[in-house]
């Protein structure tokens, strides 16, 4: 055999090695599990045949432990960069077959390079991750893989966006890469986060905990708030995954990805005239208003199971991608609390890194009022809310459809707060509280001296409903744009977006702000 033909053969069978990960055995353990491998997750995620692999050679320098004589192929991590829908995409994943996909210096070097290499091109990065955690025999080296990890995620962090995937174990040090990433898509029920065990709790606390019910996907979707989605399959992850890129810009120097639209930016939604109830206190689903406006009906809920008295996701207008905000009033009325708040608030702020315009729709008695709140720290998170939309320089129209009441006015993105656009339904109201309460306050002395107390409260409660908390009395001090017909909101909001589109907004120049507590 030639030289040359010897040295080609050679490279061929280390390749082949490459492709086995910690070895069949292990693989077929994975599929057992019901789980992919980390090579078949990729080939899932990305467009048939683009994914190229970086730095497979790599491999870890401890001698300890017998780590050195160990065939620890990929050193647990595959990383590189393909395609998604023609885009560039870089991606890492975890090869749990090769000691757990735990992550030694080797393994962090390898994930650092591809962050820094798509940070330098301006690409998204999506994490696969299924660990154990830090690779305890190589110590040190391990530490300051998840040092420099957490650095580099951090720093890319409103530059790329940022997707991490949860297909299996994800604990210590491991959880908090993708607790510093945009959005996390959790597996259930084979997915799990925590920061310590249940043996380890046991031990530290006496409390006894099953794995699920520390970290399982139910607990993070609906508790903890940390899971933006919870699916049921691989499959559905990695389909929510390029569903979720569609509507994102590569970087933030660059603007969403405009789709074809089929659906009449003009088009009237006569439905939205039934929507909202004659009662001011009846409820109503909000999503009811949103997806009938958007195109094709098309609209993606983040974080549906936490805090469900706010919704927040994306959708179009006009093939423009856009985020919503909305107050549902079906739970606790739309009021605000403490987890609807960050919820929001990281929401905007996460648009507004991305050049998404955002739309918000307010039904919002206040917030919600109680001694759990205050503790629980209503006031800083409320703040919060308010911080993200006046730092916020994207495209922001309001949608006043019923209640918009004291602090709600504000912390719902009202006028002073840097909306462009404020529409308002002929069912808005707008005042410092409700007109039930404003009555007993403003016409105290008409009540207490009427033959008829009662029949003089429902009198004055209408009253100040019609003079003081009417849209139009709002629209008089410029407060709301406009009065509309709901079945024109559509037309009205593909055309403002229109409008407002190059909008640009100075700030001051500053090294960054600071977020409220």
């Amino acid at each position: 055999m030639a030289y040359h033909e010897r040295l080609l053969a050679e490279l061929e069978q280390k390749r082949k090695k490459l492709g086995l990960g910690g070895g069949p055995d292990k693989m077929a353990q994975q599929h057992k599990r019901g789980k992919l491998t980390a090579g078949e997750r990729l080939d899932l995620l990305m467009d048939s045949g683009s994914f190229t692999e970086l730095d497979p050679w790599v491999r870890n320098r401890c001698l300890d432990f017998g780590l050195s004589d160990m065939e620890l192929t990929n050193e647990g991590v595959i990383a590189g960069w393909g395609s998604i829908d023609r885009r560039r995409v870089y991606a890492f994943a975890n090869d749990f077959t090769v000691m757990g996909g735990s992550l030694g210096e080797a393994q962090g070097l390898k994930i650092c390079r591809l962050l820094d290499q798509a940070m330098k091109v301006g690409a998204p990065v999506v994490g696969l991750n299924d660990s154990g955690g830090a690779r305890i025999q190589e110590g040190m080296g391990a530490l300051n893989g998840y040092c420099s990890l957490f650095f580099r995620t951090s720093i890319a962090s409103g530059w790329i966006p940022q997707i991490s995937v949860i297909l299996g174990p994800c604990a210590g040090g491991t959880v908090y890469a993708p607790a510093l990433t945009d959005f996390i898509i959790m597996v259930d029920p084979v997915a799990k986060m925590f920061i310590t065990g249940p043996a380890v709790i046991k031990a530290v606390t006496g409390e006894e905990v099953g794995f699920e019910e520390l970290g399982g996907g139910k607990v993070h979707g609906r508790v903890t708030g940390i899971a933006h989605f919870v699916v049921k399959s691989e499959r559905e992850a990695m389909e929510l995954v390029r569903r979720l890129l569609s509507f994102l810009p590569a970087n933030s120097g660059e603007e969403p990805p405009r789709a074809v639209c089929t659906d009449s930016p003009q088009r009237l939604v006569p439905e939205l005239r039934e929507v909202i109830p004659e009662r001011s206190k009846q409820a109503f689903d909000v999503r009811d208003v949103i997806k009938p406006v958007v195109d094709q009906g098309d609209f993606l809920e983040i974080q549906k199971l936490f805090a469900p008295n706010i919704v927040i996701g994306f959708a179009r207008l006009d093939g423009r991608p856009v985020g919503i905000v909305g107050n549902q009033p079906r739970v606790i009325a739309g009021c605000l609390d403490v987890n609807a708040s960050w919820k929001a608030a990281r929401f905007v702020r996460f648009c507004d890194a991305f050049n998404l315009p955002l739309i918000t729709f307010v039904d919002c008695p206040g917030y919600l009022p109680g001694l759990d709140q205050e503790h629980q720290g209503i006031i800083r998170n409320g703040a919060k809310l308010l911080y993200a939309y006046s730092e916020s320089v994207v495209p922001k129209i309001t949608v006043i459809m019923r209640k918009d009441y004291g602090g709600a006015y504000s912390a719902m993105c009202g006028k002073g707060m840097g909306a462009d656009i404020v529409l308002a339904f002929p069912t808005a109201e707008v005042a410092v509280v409700g007109p039930e309460a404003a009555a007993n306050v403003v016409f105290r002395n008409e009540i207490d001296k009427a033959d008829n107390p009662t029949a003089k409260r429902a009198e004055m409660v209408e009253q100040y409903r019609h003079r003081f908390a009417s849209p139009y009395k709002a629209a008089e001090w410029g407060l709301v744009d406009d009065v509309i017909d709901p079945q024109e909101l559509r037309l009205k909001m593909t055309s403002g977006l229109q409008a407002l589109s190059g909008k640009k907004e100075w700030r001051p120049k500053k090294k960054h702000s600071n977020l409220p507590l």
